[in-house]
């Protein structure tokens, strides 16, 4: 039976941690597998040692919709432990918010995707533990997409941002631990890390594979279903087109009103898109992008999770989108997570050139054919800071 990193401090020895005050980065979803929230459990473990909590992007209950919107500082009703948001005023803790602390605890599930933002706050978090002498230790959770596929373009220099802060790739197959590993190793963080690593986890693993339950992390992830799809879907988020939120399957659902099914099905023929299919159908949003309007497009079913290549799924459709509605299509405008003059796709692309290229319609595979030697390079640095072998 697979334990995560929680199940794994709370039943083992940890000498290193005994009378340290201790920290708490979570949100709702970090739970054990009886669905027992973390705070909980530790501070039955350690009693008044456990001094403070922190949330990132969405809030500690994921109450925040949608992106830049702030979450405050509070009082967790169920402890009575301050909770410091580091979605709000700052994303980065302070010194006055470690000042309550030696040890930092990371508990978060990530969906293995390079613009999920909690991967950026644990950077910050090691960053701030470097610089005011504190040690991180990150419990370690599965990546739903497994821990074998990687798929994407490098992000370049020029795109770094909050969704993407450090050369990765769109799918980057590595577990939230290994992700610490590398971003404290690869960048010289010089952070004091410790990752508590699961039992029983393997890289092929799929979530639907771990026999753990799914607690959605951010709103707009309500199943692993939806993880399997956001590596692609999630460039939407950098157009007019609705990518389902104000829906019951954000993500799964793509769609405008002046998408036409024939045209864009005939336009994705021409590309193979192994292990999924693009379900026509209209939906009506109840908010955000066309709320209220009928929205012509699609549902991305899942047929073959370990053939399945969501970025060129989504990509494919991008272009075909591009192509056809020059007039109707657009791309979102800044202010996108903090970013005030980039566009936005651009930072969710990690590239300029690879919209420009999606624009002058380059076939999706002489793209690809670009990033392998990047991909080859990022598969062999990222086994230096593996926890769990091939």
């Amino acid at each position: 039976m697979l334990k995560n990193g929680l199940e794994n401090l709370l039943g083992g020895s940890f000498p290193e941690l005994e009378g340290k005050r201790l920290g708490l980065l979570s949100n709702q979803a970090s739970t054990d597998r009886r669905l027992i929230h973390a705070r909980v459990l530790l501070q039955e473990k350690f009693g008044v040692c456990l001094t403070c909590l922190f949330s990132p992007q969405h809030g500690f209950f994921c109450e925040k919709q949608d992106n830049m919107v702030e979450s405050g500082h509070a009082t967790d009703g169920l402890t009575g432990l301050p909770l410091f948001s580091l979605y709000g005023e700052t994303r980065r803790p302070s010194r006055a918010m470690y000042d309550h602390l030696d040890v930092l605890l990371i508990d978060l599930v990530d969906v293995g995707t390079r613009v999920y933002t909690f991967l950026y706050t644990m950077a910050y978090c090691l960053e701030a533990a470097a610089r005011f002498g504190k040690k991180v230790v990150v419990l370690d959770r599965p990546n739903p997409l497994g821990g074998v596929a990687v798929e994407g373009n490098i992000l370049e220099p020029d795109c770094a941002s909050f969704v993407g802060l450090y050369p990765l790739p769109m799918r980057h197959g590595l577990t939230f631990g290994e992700l610490a590993r590398w971003v404290n190793g690869e960048f010289a963080l010089g952070a004091d890390l410790q990752v508590i690593p699961m039992r029983g986890w393997e890289r092929a693993m799929l979530f639907a594979d771990t026999g753990f339950p799914w607690v959605f992390p951010s709103p707009n992830m309500p199943t692993p279903d939806t993880a399997l799809v956001y590596p692609g879907q999630v460039i939407w988020e950098g157009t007019n087109i609705s990518e389902g939120r104000g829906t019951t399957l954000p993500f799964e659902l793509v769609g405008a009103p002046f998408w036409e099914h024939g045209p864009i099905l005939e336009a994705l023929a021409r590309t193979e898109l192994p292990g999924c299919l693009f379900r026509p159908l209209v939906f009506e949003p109840t908010s955000g992008k066309w709320a209220g309007q009928d929205c012509v497009g699609f549902q991305l079913h899942v047929t073959d999770a370990a053939g399945f290549l969501p970025y060129r799924a989504s990509l494919a459709l991008l272009q075909a989108v591009v192509r056809l509605y020059p007039e109707e299509f657009r791309y979102k405008q800044p202010p996108y997570e903090y970013e005030f003059e980039r566009l936005p796709m651009d930072l969710i692309l990690g590239s300029q050139k690879v919209r420009r290229e999606l624009e002058d319609g380059r076939p999706l595979g002489e793209m690809e054919g670009d990033w392998k030697e990047g991909l080859r390079r990022f598969q062999e640095r990222r086994k230096r800071y593996f926890l769990y072998s091939e």
